[in-house]
């Protein structure tokens, strides 16, 4: 987007993700444009040829309202969905944290913590340098010991986000991870983002909070019914949007 920026990390060419779900017969009272009736089967055009390129030390912000395929763009990014047409490039394995990143509620956040820590690639010998940092980053040093299912979801999502920032990613997807912390973490977390991205990182941060946003993107792209509306200058793609709403 701006030459002072350094190298492509993700490329997005005319990217288009459709899905196929079977109907119930019962004609969709809503986003009649999104949707194609084939023999009982319901098509999802969810994104509509979207193209960009994001680039080292970019924080992009990625808003739109609730169905607009913010998400979809995320897990096509990340690999988790393949594109209907078009393609995706990235210069390193994406990192996707959501709020709904899968740990195991029966376990311990301690044992949590251990099992999160291989699955980003870490050797145990890593996590145990770098557990307390976790933990005290999420704040739950008093909860450690307990199973996970007897979290708050704010104390999940805290332990997630913790776990996914332990190690450094060239390129990490936030999905809405910010949105149910308080006040406190989401300005630790704003902060942990900005960093990342002054070590020429690349961050992707989907939230309907504007003000997080405003805080923490050096870039807005705004996703509207599945395609790209506008990209920019945060300041701008937010105005935009939000006269829009």
């Amino acid at each position: 987007m701006t030459d002072d920026l350094g190298k492509p990390t993700v490329v997005v060419d005319n990217l288009h993700i459709k899905y196929k779900t079977f109907t119930s017969g019962k004609t969709a009272a809503q986003n009649r444009s999104l949707l194609t009736r084939q023999r009982g089967i319901k098509v999802v055009h969810a994104l509509k040829g979207v193209s960009f390129v994001a680039r080292e030390g970019e924080s992009i912000g990625v808003i739109g309202h609730n169905g607009s395929g913010k998400s979809t763009l995320m897990r096509s990014i990340s690999g988790l969905i393949a594109p209907a047409e078009g393609r995706v490039f990235a210069s390193s394995r994406p990192a996707l944290l959501g709020v709904n990143a899968a740990l195991i509620p029966r376990l311990s956040g301690e044992k949590n913590v251990l099992l999160g820590g291989l699955a980003l690639g870490m050797t145990p010998a890593e996590i145990n340098d770098k557990f307390d940092e976790i933990v005290g980053f999420a704040d739950l040093e008093e909860f450690i010991d307990l199973p996970m299912k007897n979290y708050s979801s704010g104390m999940s999502s805290r332990l997630r986000f913790s776990i996914a920032m332990s190690r450094d990613h060239q390129i990490l997807l936030v999905d809405e991870a910010l949105a149910v912390g308080d006040k406190e973490f989401r300005a630790k977390s704003e902060a942990r983002i900005r960093a990342m991205r002054e070590e020429a990182g690349t961050v992707f941060l989907v939230s309907h909070s504007m003000k997080s946003i405003l805080d923490t993107c050096n870039r807005v792209i705004w996703i509207d019914h599945g395609e790209l509306k506008m990209d920019g200058d945060p300041r701008e793609v937010v105005a935009a949007y939000t006269e829009s709403k």
